[in-house]
């Protein structure tokens, strides 16, 4: 996090700034106040704060705020938004429901981890986001006061960028910050033991497994992550945890035709799964230039679906939404040429 840049910043840290420019502590908590319950966007704004003190900040500091540079709306009424960065362009979308308002943020300017079917993988990685860059991407489009849930599920690994991450989780949920349900927010990774454990250690947000092959030596066709992070040995680590209360946890599984889509897999998916309190979301595979993968056809996504959800796993299919304007499940690619 820059430290000349206030959003993300928790109360103590607030004060510290107020006191080092010669301000009372109080002025610490009367900025979280505008940050985060008023949402500032500018100084001008906080009229509890002297002209004089609200000058010096602006001398020194800056919001942080920005608002998205391109907006892309779909057939579904669904909603892509392109946000610049110091690393580059990252892409955030909003998906409105009848009873929901999700928005889908970004957490890295590309992608490390190289998944075979995600387009993100395929610019490679830029740099990670900062919990300014990320708080921002929440606060600054146009339907931020509508939005019910949040699901860190963009641009990039989360646990790769775990203190950024975890930030910005803190902003969101805190009393003092926005004051969210942690059960409104769900973060997915692929399987980062060392960043997931922080995760569940420090959040009580849900949690999300990309998944997509029960068998190891397929899992890494799909997903290099595999060789250092098998998904027998995240599973291991899945279930020491509690996840029988609040937490919701949940195993997101791209289906591909011919490649992980037979009775064999769906039967792994129930041995690998067992004694573990979850819920599979099966997800259709959206086409991504130079890469020969299909998704099924409906019959077959049923047929796995009601075999897993009788055998004892929850287990729904996942709408698409914003296919048509390159937002749907990896599809998000900083280039502009995607907008």
């Amino acid at each position: 996090m820059k430290d000349n840049i206030l959003l993300g910043k928790n109360p103590t840290e607030l004060q510290d700034i107020a006191k080092s420019l010669g301000m009372p502590a109080f002025t610490g908590k009367q900025l979280a106040e505008w940050l985060y319950k008023k949402r500032a966007a500018s100084f001008d704004e906080m009229s509890n704060i002297s002209l004089k003190n609200r000058q010096l900040l602006s001398e020194h500091y800056s919001i942080g705020r920005s608002l998205p540079s391109i907006e892309t709306v779909s057939n579904d009424g669904t909603k892509k938004y392109l946000f610049e960065t110091e690393y580059g362009a990252v892409e955030s979308v909003y998906i409105p429901e009848e009873d929901r308002a999700t928005l889908c943020v970004s957490s890295q300017v590309g992608c490390k981890m190289n998944c075979l079917f995600c387009m993100t993988g395929k610019q490679g990685f830029s740099g990670n986001l900062t919990a300014t860059e990320i708080l921002n991407q929440i606060l600054s489009i146009p339907d931020s006061e509508k939005l019910t849930n949040i699901v860190y599920m963009g641009m990039g690994e989360p646990m790769d960028n775990t203190l950024e991450v975890l930030r910005s989780l803190n902003a969101m949920t805190e009393k003092w910050g926005l004051a969210w349900s942690p059960h409104r927010i769900t973060l997915s990774t692929i399987g980062l033991i060392p960043g997931m454990k922080q995760f569940l250690e420090h959040s009580e947000c849900h949690l999300a497994i990309s998944l997509h092959n029960p068998f190891g030596e397929e899992r890494l066709q799909l997903m290099p992550i595999e060789k250092a992070y098998p998904i027998a040995k995240v599973v291991e680590e899945l279930k020491k945890h509690d996840f029988a209360h609040q937490r919701r946890l949940s195993f997101e599984y791209i289906v591909f035709e011919g490649k992980n889509d037979s009775q064999r897999h769906a039967s792994e998916l129930v041995r690998l799964l067992k004694g573990l309190p979850c819920r599979i979301n099966l997800i259709r595979f959206h086409a991504i230039p130079e890469i020969d993968l299909k998704s099924p056809d409906s019959e077959k996504m049923i047929k796995f679906r009601d075999y897993l959800s009788e055998n004892g796993i929850i287990c729904t299919i996942r709408r698409s939404r914003g296919e048509d304007i390159l937002a749907a499940c990896g599809m998000l690619s900083s280039k502009k040429s995607n907008i």
